[in-house]
C-alpha cells in the first residue's frame, strides 16, 4: 500500500475539484455522532455523572461552548460529476475534507489558512489522494448568526443553573494556568468564551480540495494556495476561477515516469516530477518535517513496529502531521507494502475502529498537547503508540530490533547532519506544544499548532506575542522612539517564492533529503534479502490452480533462508517473514511468472541485480557487516535534473465559454462555479490522449492473454484478491456508511478474520512442529526450530490478545486478556470463600500408598495463574498474561481453561459488549477446536524462556518388588541434571521411595544418577525406574534402569547414571504399566530409527550390518547437533548415551563375538577386556622388545593415553560398575578424539585372541578400518560433556 499508482485508465492529473462547507439551506445540524463520541469520552474521562449528556436525538451537548461544537458540513460541489474509475464517494470525501466539521469563529480568533493531505484506501487496497486548503468565510446568513446567538443564550443558562460550581472550578483551573500578570491573555479568554451577534463577526470554515491519482503534495498545496490567494486578494485574477480548475481537471496531464511537469497556476507556474521506472517510487511529502518531528531512534523504533505489523496509533493535533508521519512511514516500507488498515486522518466518528482487533496504521487528533493519559483503548498489548507533538514513543513489550540498529541510526544521522537537520529531531516542535498548553480553548490548540509550512513563522510569532521577554524588548523599543506595534511578519513572500517558475532551493534540498533517507533504508532490504529468491518455492501448476490451493501451499522456504542467515539478523527476521507483508511480497514474485511483475517487485530486483554483478568481481560472504548505501549521490541527481531541466508544459488557462456576467466574486468569498463549463473537458484537443489509449490497449492485449489462458477475469481477481488477502483479518473500513447496520458487519468482519487468523496460526504451528518431529523433507534437518517456534508462539500469543480486545467494556491494565484473567479469578475466590471450599490447590500433596505412581496433578486455571503471579522475574500485565498462555501451551490445558474462561457467561456479559467475539457461541466453539489441535505436539515454551524462576519437582523410585526388596536398607541419593543445570547429591529420606525438591530451573531433563551407600543386610536393590515431575508445568520423565545397585550382583555397580525421556500423560491406573523392566541400561530418547529396531531389544541380537548402520546413525546425529546453531542443539548427553547414542552402538561393536559367558564362572564384561589389555599394554612397554610390536613411539603414545584414561576410571571415586565405566571411557574418548587411535590399538591387542570368537568385528581389519573413518568426523566439534558424566574423574 506504499506504492501510489495510477488507476487503470488515469493519465489527468486531478480527478475531481471539491468545495465543502456549510449548506446554508439546511442551517446548523449537529454532527450527531461526532458529538455523541466526545460525550462517550467525557464520560470514560471521568466526568461527574451529574453533568448533562448530550441530546441523541439532536447531538447537541449544552455542557460545551457552541462554537466548540461539531456541526455538520457537506460536500457544496464538485466537478465533474463522476469519473468511470475513480467514482466520487461523497461521504468519505466530506468526512475527510473536515474531520471535526464545521468550524465557527469570530474574528478575534486566528482564522489562517490550514492545508492537510488525506487518502481513501478502497476495499481492493487502491488509493485515492486528497488535498485539502481549510479557510474561513464571513457568515452572511442573518439565520444562522441568529441560531449560534440563541445557541449561546442556552449554553450560558444551562451553565448558570445547573454546573455554576462546577464550571467556577474549572474556570479558576483554566484561568491559573495563564500568566496571572497577563491581563491581555484574561480579556481574550473572555471574549473567546462568547458570541454577541451586535458585536461579534461570526466566521465559519470551508475548504476547496483536489482529489488525485497521485500524491503531488507540492504541486496541489501551491495551487490551492494560488486559488485562496485569487478570492481574498484586492486584486482580480488575470483570468476566471473557473479556467484554472478546468486547466487542472482536463488540460493537465499525468507527467509519464522519470519526466517532470509545468502547469500554471493563478499567479505563476507550479512544477511537479514523476520518478523513472527504475527509482524509489513517487513520495511527495516531506520527510525532513518527518525526522524532526520524531528524530531518528524514535523513527527506527516505530519503523521497526510497522515492518512487524503491529498496531500503530499516530497522534497529534495536526491532521496534516499525522498523514505526513504515515505516508513517510509506509514509504520507507519499499519494497514491501503495507497490508491492514491504514486511516492516517481517523474521523471522529469512527473512533469505534480503534477496538479493531487486527493490525492497524491510524491516526488520530489530540483534543489537547497532553491528554494521552485519557485516551483508553482496549487494544494495548501490541500497541506502538506515537505522541508526535510531543516527540515521544511508547513501545509494546518484547519485540525485535532492527539488525545494525546503531550503524543503520548513524548512516541516516550522517545524512541528516549534511542538510542541517539534528538527528534527535526538530524539538522547537514539542516546544512550542508545551507552550501552547497555556491557552485557554481547544480551538486555539487546534488552529495555532498545526506546524504547516506556510504559517509556521506566522503562527510563532503569534505565539511570542505573550511572551514576557518579547513584551520587555517591545517597551525598550518604545522608549527608543521605535514602534513595533504594527510590526508585521513578511510571509506573503514566502508565498511569492514558492510560486516561481522554478521551484525554491528548500524544496529542491527536501527533495534530495528525502531520496536520500530513503535509499538508505531501501539498502538494508538489498542487502538482508539479497538471496531471497534462491527460497522462494517455485510452483509446478499452472496460475489458476496455485490461486486456488494458495491457502494450503507453502511459498517460501524459511527454515533454509533463516539458517543462511547471519545469527544477529535472526530475532528480526524469524518474526518479518512471518507478516502478511512478506507474504505479499513473495506472491508478487510466483505470480509475476504468469504476469507483468509487480512495479515496487521490479525495481528491488533490478537493484539486486546490480548489486550481484557488481559483487562478481569481489566476491563476498554473508556475514552481518553492514555496508553503508553507495548511490546517495546519483539518486539526489536524477531529481535535480529533472526540477532543473522541464520536459513537458502542460496547455495554459484560457478562456472558457461562461454566460455573460459570471467569473465575478466577491472579496474574501469563494464564487459559487459555473457546472456547465467545469463538467466536462475538451473531447480532442490535447496531446495527451493518444497515451490512455495506448494503456487501454495494453489492457485489452492482457485481457486477450488471460482468456487464451481459459481463466475468467472475474474468477481471476478473485482468486488473486483472495490469495493476496490471506491472512488479513479486516479489508479497509469504508468511510461512506456509518450506519448501525454497516458497523454491526464491520464487526462480524472482525469476528470472522479473528477466527480464520487462529485457524492459519494454528495449522501452521501444528505443521512447523509436526515436521521437526517426524517428517523430513527438503532442508528439514537445517531448520532454526527453537527460534522459529518461539516467533510463532509470540504470534499466537498476539492473537490471543486482539481477540481479547475486542468488544471490551471494562480493563485493568495493558493486557485485556490478564484483565480477565484477574476478574476470573476473583470471582472464583470470592464462590470458594462463600463455599468455604479451597480453590485451584490441586491434590492433598500425600506419599503415594504403594510408591508406585506419582499423584496425579490437578488442572487448575487458577492454580497455574498464582504460579505466574508468583514469577517475580515479570513486571507487567502483558508480561503475564504470555507466560501463562505458554504455560497452559505447554502442559497441553489451553483450549481447555480458555473454554473454561469463555463460557463464564455471566462475567463474559459484563466485560464484554454484544458484538464482541467472545459472545460468539459458534466461533467460539471453533476457535477452542484450532487451540485444542496444539494438543497434538510437545512444547516447551514455558521451561526454555523462563529459565531462572524457581521449580518445585517430584521424584519417585520404582523398584521391581517380584525380584528384590522395594526398601532397600542403605541410605539411597539421587541428583537430577538438565539442560540448563542439576541439582547435586540429594539424599532421599529413609525407607521411602518419594520426595519433593525445589531448585532453579533445570530446563528438559536429561539424567537422573541414583546410588546408595551398600549398608544394612538388605542393600542389594533391583531398580526399575526412576519418575521426576516438574510440579508447574506437570512434565514427567521416566529414567529407565533395570539394573541392580549392590556389591557381589549384576557388574557390582553402586551408582547408575539414567538418561531420561518425557513420557505421554496417562491416568494413574495406567502409569504403572508404564514402569516394567525396559531393555538394559538405556531408554529411548531421540526419534527411533527402522534400520536399527532391533538393536538392544528383544527380538534377537543384531547382525554386523545393523550395527554398522547404527554406528554410522549416531555419529550422523552428533554431526547435525554441531551444524544447528547454539541455543538449538539441545542435549548432546543423550546422543551419546542414549538408547541409541554412540556409547550403545559401539556396546553392540564390543559385544559381537565376545565371549562373555563361561560355564560354572561368572558372567565377563567388556571392561574385562580392557583391563587386561591395559594390563598387556603397561607390561610391552616396559619390554624393550615389544616397541616394534606396537609399531614405533606413535603407538606407545596411544597405548598410554588407553591406560592412563582406564585407571583413572578405575581409581576415580565413584561406585559405578563396569558397563557404568566403559560408558564413561567412551564419552572421555569422545571428548578427547582419541577413539579412532584406541580401537585399531585394541584391535591388535593378543587379549582379543582369547576373548572374541574369529568372526567378530573387532577381529575383521575392514571393519575396523570402516569405523576408525566414522570415528574421525568427531574432530571438528568441541564435545563438551556434562558434569554429572565426569564427575570426579581426574583426567
Amino acid at each position: 500500500m506504499s506504492n501510489p499508482s495510477p488507476s487503470p485508465g488515469s493519465c489527468r492529473f486531478a480527478d475531481y475539484f471539491v468545495l465543502a462547507g456549510i449548506d446554508t439551506d439546511s442551517g446548523l445540524e449537529p454532527d450527531e455522532l461526532s458529538a455523541l463520541c466526545q460525550w462517550v469520552e467525557a464520560a470514560r474521562y471521568g466526568r461527574s455523572q451529574e453533568s448533562p449528556c448530550p441530546n441523541k436525538a439532536s447531538g447537541e451537548n449544552f455542557d460545551q461552548s457552541p462554537l466548540r461544537r461539531t456541526f455538520k458540513s457537506k460536500v457544496l460541489a464538485h466537478y465533474p460529476q463522476n469519473v468511470e474509475y475513480n467514482p466520487f464517494d461523497q461521504d468519505a470525501v466530506n468526512m475527510l475534507c473536515m474531520p471535526k466539521g464545521l468550524s465557527f469563529k469570530t474574528q478575534a480568533e486566528n482564522r489562517d489558512p490550514q492545508f492537510h493531505a488525506f487518502l481513501i484506501t478502497r476495499e481492493d487496497g487502491s488509493r485515492t489522494y486528497g488535498f485539502v486548503l481549510t479557510f474561513y468565510e464571513e457568515v452572511t446568513c442573518r439565520q444562522i448568526c441568529s441560531a449560534m446567538q440563541t445557541l449561546y443564550q442556552m449554553h450560558n443558562v444551562e451553565q448558570c443553573s445547573s454546573v455554576y460550581a462546577s464550571s467556577s472550578c474549572s474556570m479558576d483551573s483554566l484561568a491559573s494556568s495563564i500568566d496571572e500578570g497577563d491581563s491581555s491573555s484574561q480579556v481574550k479568554m473572555q471574549r473567546y468564551n462568547s458570541y454577541d451577534i451586535g458585536r461579534d463577526t461570526l466566521y465559519v470554515s470551508k475548504c476547496i480540495c483536489l482529489i488525485t491519482p497521485l500524491p503531488f503534495v507540492q504541486a496541489c498545496r501551491k495551487f490551492l494556495q494560488q486559488l485562496h490567494k485569487a478570492v481574498s486578494s484586492q486584486q482580480t485574477p488575470p483570468l476566471p476561477l473557473e479556467s484554472y480548475i478546468h486547466n487542472i481537471l482536463y488540460e493537465v496531464p499525468l507527467p509519464p515516469p522519470g519526466r517532470s511537469l509545468k502547469f500554471s497556476g493563478v499567479y505563476g507556474p507550479i512544477i511537479c516530477q514523476r520518478p523513472g521506472p527504475t527509482e524509489l517510487p513517487l513520495f511527495d511529502f516531506p520527510l525532513r518535517e518527518v525526522f524532526e518531528l520524531l528524530g531518528v531512534e524514535n523513527l527506527v523504533q516505530l519503523f521497526t513496529c510497522v515492518l512487524l505489523e503491529m498496531q500503530i496509533l499516530l497522534y497529534s493535533q495536526d491532521y496534516q502531521r499525522l498523514m505526513t508521519v504515515a505516508e513517510g512511514i509506509t514509504a520507507l516500507l519499499f519494497p514491501f507494502q503495507w497490508q491492514h488498515v491504514y486511516v492516517p486522518i481517523l474521523p471522529a466518528s469512527l473512533l469505534h475502529f480503534l477496538d479493531a482487533p487486527v493490525p492497524y496504521l491510524m491516526g488520530l487528533q489530540s483534543k489537547e498537547p497532553n491528554d494521552r493519559s485519557k485516551l483508553e483503548l482496549a487494544q494495548e498489548a501490541n500497541l506502538c503508540f506515537v505522541d508526535i507533538d510531543n516527540h515521544f514513543i511508547d513501545l509494546p513489550e518484547d519485540f525485535p530490533q532492527f539488525p545494525n540498529k546503531l550503524e543503520f541510526i548513524q548512516e541516516i544521522s550522517e545524512v541528516l547532519l549534511q542538510f542541517g537537520i539534528p538527528p534527535e529531531g526538530n524539538l522547537h516542535c514539542s516546544e512550542s506544544a508545551a507552550e501552547l498548553q497555556n491557552l485557554v480553548l481547544d480551538e486555539l490548540v487546534h488552529d495555532k499548532k498545526n506546524g504547516n509550512l506556510t504559517s509556521t513563522t506566522i503562527n510563532m510569532y503569534e505565539l511570542l506575542k505573550g511572551n514576557e521577554t518579547l513584551a520587555r524588548l517591545q517597551a525598550l523599543a518604545k522608549r527608543t522612539g521605535v514602534s513595533v506595534e504594527k510590526m508585521e511578519i513578511a510571509a506573503p513572500l514566502e508565498k511569492e517564492r514558492d510560486t516561481r517558475c522554478q521551484c525554491s532551493e528548500e524544496e529542491l534540498r527536501d527533495y534530495k533529503l528525502a531520496v536520500q533517507l530513503r535509499e538508505v533504508f531501501a539498502k538494508r532490504f538489498t542487502q538482508m534479502f539479497a538471496d531471497y529468491e534462491a527460497f522462494v518455492i517455485q510452483p509446478a501448476q499452472d496460475m489458476e490452480s496455485w490461486l486456488t490451493n494458495r491457502e494450503q501451499m507453502q511459498n517460501f522456504d524459511k527454515a533454509s533462508f533463516l539458517s543462511d542467515q547471519p545469527e544477529p539478523y535472526l530475532p528480526f527476521l524469524s518474526h518479518f517473514i512471518e507478516t502478511q507483508m512478506f507474504a505479499t511480497f513473495i506472491d508478487n514474485k510466483i505470480v509475476s511468472l504468469w504476469e507483468e511483475k509487480d512495479p515496487l517487485l521490479r525495481v528491488f530486483d533490478s537493484r539486486i541485480e546490480k548489486m550481484k554483478i557488481y559483487n562478481v568481481r569481489v566476491p563476498t560472504i554473508r556475514t552481518s557487516n553492514y555496508q553503508k548505501c553507495t548511490i546517495l549521490k546519483e539518486a539526489a541527481q536524477a531529481i535535480e535534473q529533472r526540477l532543473v531541466k522541464i520536459d513537458h508544459t502542460a496547455i495554459h488557462p484560457h478562456l472558457l465559454d461562461m454566460k455573460i456576467g459570471q467569473g465575478k466574486y466577491e472579496q474574501g468569498f469563494f464564487p459559487k462555479l459555473q457546472a456547465d463549463v467545469l463538467a466536462t473537458g475538451p473531447t480532442n484537443n490535447n496531446r495527451w490522449a493518444n497515451r490512455g489509449a495506448t494503456a487501454q490497449r495494453r489492457k485489452d492485449r492482457l485481457r486477450q492473454h488471460s482468456e487464451h489462458l481459459a481463466l475468467d477475469n472475474d474468477l481471476k481477481e478473485k482468486y488473486m484478491q483472495e490469495a493476496r488477502s490471506l491472512g488479513k483479518s479486516l479489508r479497509q473500513p469504508k468511510l461512506s456508511d456509518l450506519s448501525p447496520a454497516v458497523i454491526a458487519q464491520t464487526n462480524w468482519k472482525f469476528v470472522e478474520g479473528l477466527l480464520k487468523e487462529c485457524r492459519i496460526k494454528t495449522k501452521r504451528m501444528l505443521v512447523e512442529k509436526m515436521g521437526h518431529e517426524a517428517v523430513e523433507l527438503g532442508h528439514g534437518e537445517a531448520n532454526i526450530t527453537g527460534l522459529e517456534e518461539n516467533t510463532l508462539i509470540a504470534s499466537l500469543c498476539d492473537l490471543l490478545e486482539r481477540i481479547w480486545s475486542h468488544g471490551l467494556l471494562i480493563k485493568q491494565g495493558k493486557s485485556a486478556l490478564w484483565s480477565h484473567l484477574v476478574h476470573y479469578q476473583e470471582c472464583e475466590e470470592k464462590r470458594e470463600a462463600i463455599l468455604d471450599i479451597p480453590v485451584g490447590i490441586g491434590p492433598e500433596r500425600r506419599k503415594s500408598e504403594s510408591g508406585l505412581i506419582l499423584p496425579s496433578l490437578k488442572v487448575s486455571l487458577i492454580h497455574d495463574m498464582r504460579h505466574v503471579q508468583q514469577m517475580s522475574e515479570i513486571k507487567t500485565d502483558v508480561g503475564r498474561a504470555r507466560a501463562w498462555i505458554r504455560l497452559s501451551l505447554e502442559k497441553k490445558v489451553l483450549s481447555q481453561q480458555l473454554k473454561q474462561l469463555m463460557f463464564n457467561q455471566s462475567l463474559i456479559k459484563k466485560l464484554y459488549k454484544r458484538y464482541a467475539f467472545l459472545r460468539c457461541e459458534e466461533e467460539k466453539e471453533q476457535f477452542l477446536y484450532h487451540l485444542l489441535s496444539l494438543n497434538a505436539v510437545d512444547y516447551f515454551c514455558f521451561t526454555s524462556v523462563f529459565t531462572t524462576i524457581m521449580i518445585p519437582y517430584r521424584a519417585v523410585i520404582i523398584p521391581i518388588k517380584k525380584l528384590s526388596n522395594s526398601i532397600t536398607t542403605s541410605n539411597p541419593w539421587i541428583s537430577v541434571s538438565g539442560e540448563l543445570g542439576g541439582t547435586g547429591v540429594m539424599q532421599v529420606p529413609k525407607n521411602l521411595l518419594e520426595m519433593t525438591f525445589e531448585c532453579q530451573n533445570l530446563g528438559k531433563l536429561t539424567t537422573v544418577q541414583i546410588g546408595h551407600d551398600n549398608s544394612g543386610l538388605l542393600a542389594k536393590w533391583l531398580v526399575d525406574c526412576v519418575m521426576v515431575r516438574n510440579e508447574i508445568t506437570g512434565h514427567t520423565y521416566r529414567f529407565p534402569c533395570g539394573r541392580w545397585l549392590g556389591k557381589g550382583v549384576d557388574d557390582g555397580s553402586l551408582e547408575r547414571i539414567l538418561v531420561g525421556e518425557v513420557i505421554t500423560p496417562v491416568v494413574e491406573e495406567d502409569l504403572s504399566k508404564q514402569c516394567r523392566t525396559p531393555p538394559q541400561l538405556r531408554s529411548p530418547t531421540v526419534a527411533r530409527r527402522l534400520s536399527i529396531t532391533s538393536l538392544g531389544g528383544k527380538a534377537g541380537k543384531p547382525n554386523a550390518g545393523q550395527i554398522q548402520e547404527g554406528i554410522g546413525e549416531s555419529i550422523n546425529n552428533i554431526v547435525k547437533h554441531f551444524h544447528k546453531p547454539e541455543k538449538e542443539r539441545g542435549s548432546l548427553t543423550i546422543l551419546l548415551c542414549g538408547e541409541y547414542g554412540l556409547v550403545s552402538a559401539l556396546e553392540q561393536v564390543f559385544h559381537h563375538g565376545f565371549k562373555s559367558v563361561r560355564l560354572f564362572q561368572k558372567n565377563v564384561f567388556i571392561w574385562d577386556f580392557l583391563e587386561k589389555a591395559v594390563t598387556y599394554f603397561e607390561t610391552a612397554e616396559e619390554e624393550e622388545s615389544q616397541v616394534n610390536l606396537l609399531e614405533g613411539k606413535r603407538c606407545a603414545e596411544t597405548s598410554r593415553s588407553l591406560c592412563q584414561y582406564v585407571n583413572a576410571i578405575n581409581t576415580a571415586p565413584r561406585n559405578i560398575g563396569k558397563d557404568g565405566k566403559l560408558q564413561l571411557l567412551v564419552c572421555l574418548g569422545a571428548r578427547d578424539h582419541l577413539l579412532h587411535q584406541w580401537i585399531p590399538l585394541l584391535a591388535e591387542c593378543p587379549v582379543i585372541s582369547r576373548m572374541y570368537e574369529d568372526g567378530a568385528l573387532l577381529r575383521d581389519r575392514a571393519t575396523v578400518n570402516t569405523l576408525i573413518r566414522v570415528l574421525q568426523t568427531l574432530h571438528d566439534f568441541n564435545i563438551t560433556l556434562e558434569t554429572s558424566l565426569v564427575k570426579g574423574i581426574d583426567v
